[in-house]
């Protein structure tokens, strides 16, 4: 009788010690769900979008949507419907995302569309400068251009990412008289001109340097 009443105890204490463990298990699910460092069923909690000097979000320049602008991208905005409308304004997405406007107005314009980007201009405009504005924002058309020594040099469509060695390849390939060793880069702007070893790029994937709409690439004659 005392040996049945000992197991009788020793399988409550047992029940008992179950019973405060998953209890301080819901506890610690709940705290992770609502709080800290993770969601719920241990899926980590969404990590804030990183910022750039200024304290913005960053933006990264390099999307390649094929209806998003991008860096490089030449655009004819129109500004109408107020007293002094300006039509035919041309902007080019500068390396840093951006465009700059009348009345020192400065909008992102990289990874947007169109559209999109009309909206936002309207914004920096009413009703801080004018009570109505009608915005218009038309994108030229996306190609780059290689000359010089390969096989078929020329004006090609910009359809998405693309590097100076991608960019060659599409022309042709350098031919036996092209100096593979200095071609040059020159952006859309006019406000840089790159040198690029071809040899060395082939080897070094960063010396590959991509390329943007409307930008030109020159093969020179090699010295023999």
């Amino acid at each position: 009788m005392n040996w049945t009443w000992k197991r009788i105890k020793a399988v409550a204490a047992v029940g008992l010690l179950l019973a405060a463990g998953l209890g301080s298990g819901c506890v610690t699910s709940g705290e992770g769900a609502g709080g800290g460092g993770t969601g719920g069923a241990g899926i980590p909690a969404p990590v804030a979008a990183p910022l750039d000097a200024g304290g913005g979000a960053r933006v990264d320049t390099n999307i390649f949507g094929i209806d998003l602008l991008r860096v490089g991208d030449k655009l004819t905005i129109a500004l109408t419907d107020i007293p002094t409308p300006y039509t035919g304004l041309e902007q080019r997405v500068r390396e840093d995302g951006t465009i700059t406007l009348p009345l020192g107005v400065s909008v992102i314009a990289a990874g947007k569309k169109a559209g999109d980007l009309e909206r936002e201009i309207q914004k920096e405009y009413v009703p801080k400068f004018f009570v109505r504005l009608t915005v218009t924002v038309k994108p030229e058309e996306r190609v780059f251009y290689v000359g010089g020594y390969v096989r078929a040099p020329g004006r090609y469509v910009f359809a998405g990412e693309m590097s100076v060695l991608g960019a060659i390849k599409v022309a042709g390939d350098i031919t036996e008289y092209g100096n593979r060793r200095k071609v040059e880069l020159t952006r859309a702007d006019k406000s840089k001109k790159e040198i690029i070893d071809c040899k060395k790029a082939q080897k070094t994937p960063t010396l590959d340097l991509p390329i943007y709409p409307n930008d030109s690439i020159y093969v020179p004659q090699r010295v023999w």
